[in-house]
């Protein structure tokens, strides 16, 4: 089974990945701007409002009520609950890792993540790589663990973010509903403690910041949604390597947002990290663009 060929329209997924992990890698602007409010507060705005948003674009598809009687299906609402667990969780971690100020080892999460991605697709969904995508990888692992010692200590809060959002999109490969349909089922298996949570914290703060803060948490849950959607799309009809590898996109954004944006610091194990990884990256594209400049031009072989 070829890695990149796990499923139909492949150049969909491709986009709608690159899309998502931009869109991630530049989402701390958005966050920055409620530094007013509690994260865990975000969280549960992040997880309520995403429920009304993906209930209109359903309705506007007319595609809500096939989307709720998917809670009719146990098997299907096990699995997307397991899903929505994982995401819930990875974002408890995040938030764990951020009020311990152990922000530098949850970033190495997102760089373990993609290998942890091409993992579960050799071992889970029989994917198989070739020599160059193998060297990609290595490139890329090297990248990590240059990162890795330069922290200095065991990356339990990194792996633990990583495993959880790698096991979502796994779920999430498996799951056999529409993106939309199965992020809608999610958020709602996720609104009632969201809801109780922000009904208990009086609002979580909302109404305590000013209109443009309450705006932004209003949205947060469109803001979250939309690449969520995305991303499931291109689960769906990528390989997980290749979807694995596409994810530099997001902490590579993040680093060069951080030092040229806040104006943080770039150290030299962080620079070798993102030198190494995006080697491996332009080696993986270059052999999936030589790839399917070959299946293109095999029809007009086979017709002369």
């Amino acid at each position: 089974m070829s890695s990149d060929s796990p499923s139909p329209a492949p150049g969909i997924g491709l986009y709608a990945g690159a899309v998502t992990y931009l869109w991630w890698g530049l989402a701390p602007l958005y966050w920055r701007a409620l530094g007013a409010v509690a994260p865990i507060d975000v969280i549960a705005h992040r997880a309520l409002w995403a429920v009304p948003f993906c209930a209109l674009l359903l309705a506007v598809r007319g595609q809500l009520r096939p989307a709720l009687a998917l809670l009719r299906q146990p098997r299907l609402v096990g699995l997307l609950a397991l899903s929505s667990a994982m995401v819930a969780l990875n974002w408890g971690i995040y938030i764990y890792a951020v009020s311990r100020h152990q922000v530098a080892e949850a970033s190495l999460g997102y760089f373990l993540l993609p290998l942890l991605s091409v993992l579960s697709g050799l071992l889970f969904f029989g994917e198989r790589l070739r020599p160059v995508q193998w060297l990609a990888v290595g490139f890329a692992a090297a990248g990590v663990a240059v990162y890795a010692v330069r922290i200095g200590t065991p990356p339990t809060i990194a792996l633990a973010l990583a495993v959880c959002f790698a096991m979502y999109g796994a779920l999430r490969k498996r799951v056999p509903v529409g993106s939309l349909d199965g992020l809608f089922v999610e958020t709602l298996l996720l609104a009632p403690p969201a809801l109780g949570w922000i009904l208990w914290h009086d609002g979580a703060g909302l109404g305590r910041h000013g209109p443009a803060t309450d705006a932004l948490l209003l949205l947060s849950g469109a803001f979250t949604a939309l690449p969520l959607i995305l991303y499931v799309v291109a689960a769906q009809r990528l390989s997980m390597v290749t979807l694995g590898l596409l994810f530099y996109l997001n902490p590579s954004c993040q680093l060069l947002l951080a030092v040229c944006w806040f104006g943080e610091p770039l150290y030299a194990g962080q620079a070798w990290t993102f030198v190494l990884v995006w080697i491996g990256v332009l080696l993986y594209l270059a052999q999936m663009g030589r790839d399917r400049w070959r299946a293109r031009r095999l029809p007009r072989v086979d017709a002369g």
